[in-house]
């Protein structure tokens, strides 16, 4: 098991889960405290680097297109030191921090995952119920319901629409802007069957953003589960469903996995392993870890 300890926080990865646990240090952002353990899988991760600098590095995860929904609902609209797929690691463990690189690449490698986008969300939202005060009102999500209730500042459209009220199957989207400088940023749910040509602090279905560190934070992780529980952006893409033709072989009966499925696994990943490095892609040293990875599994 690779594992990097540091006053930021603790990474771990037993070769199918990176387990992140925010440090407890008060300079550790609180995005990350409120988001507490995360349990990555294998499976979602596109890449893994370590940054060394003079006053220490930076280890970053890459978790592939569309497999998390917080890095879906907040892609460059949090601080680095709120994301929770990087680590600030202390000058006396960068070599920690590279053993631990190589673990999670040869693991990617030895397993094939992919780097492209994923298909369905690999990681799971935050837990409801959640709540985001902005500088108009206040909503609230439990899961399946979206309450608005505005406060004393609301505009008097919004005022005279009343609190709002509408579930996940009312939803077919949801729009975050940021507020920039002296402009105020907005959150609007995209409800179906309604119009959104009214400026935010008029629509009844936004929320009017002012930018403080809490609301982002909240926002964040508000938007995170909402789009957890809406359909994945793929879904979108995706094309129907072609019937298939029954196969001929669908009357025989299945080889029942064992000691020869094993072994044929063992033999394919050793003949991909070695292409890999007669091509150049790993190393003599990675090719060495791969292996040993292989040995130790099969």
């Amino acid at each position: 098991m690779a594992e990097v300890m540091v006053r930021d926080g603790t990474w771990t990865f037993d070769g199918e889960i990176v387990r992140i646990v925010p440090g407890r240090d008060r300079s550790v952002n609180k995005l990350r405290q409120l988001l507490g353990e995360l349990a990555v899988p294998l499976s979602a991760v596109a890449g893994v680097s370590y940054e060394p600098g003079k006053k220490g590095g930076r280890l970053r995860l890459r978790l592939r297109e569309g497999a998390d929904p917080l890095t879906q609902a907040s892609r460059g609209r949090i601080s680095e030191a709120a994301d929770p797929y990087q680590l600030s690691v202390d000058p006396d463990r960068g070599g920690v921090a590279e053993y631990f690189v190589t673990e999670v690449r040869n693991a990617l490698v030895i397993e094939q995952v992919p780097s492209g986008p994923a298909d369905r969300y690999l990681m799971p939202g935050p837990s409801v119920p959640l709540t985001v005060a902005a500088g108009d009102g206040t909503a609230t999500f439990d899961g399946d319901v979206i309450r608005i209730e505005w406060n004393w500042s609301v505009e008097g459209s919004k005022k005279a629409a009343g609190p709002q009220r509408f579930t996940m199957k009312d939803l077919t989207g949801v729009e975050w802007i940021p507020a920039a400088g002296l402009e105020n940023g907005y959150v609007r749910f995209q409800v179906r069957g309604a119009t959104h040509n009214l400026a935010p602090k008029h629509d009844p279905h936004c929320l009017v953003l002012w930018g403080l560190e809490k609301e982002t934070r909240t926002t964040a992780l508000f938007l995170a589960a909402l789009l957890a529980r809406l359909p994945h952006p793929s879904a979108a893409l995706a094309p129907p469903p072609v019937p298939e033709e029954p196969s001929p072989l669908a009357d025989r009966p299945a080889v029942p996995a064992g000691e020869q499925g094993d072994h044929d696994a063992f033999l394919r990943r050793l003949r991909e392993l070695g292409d890999l490095h007669r091509d150049g892609v790993l190393t003599d040293e990675e090719f060495a870890l791969a292996k040993q990875a292989i040995l130790k599994r099969f």
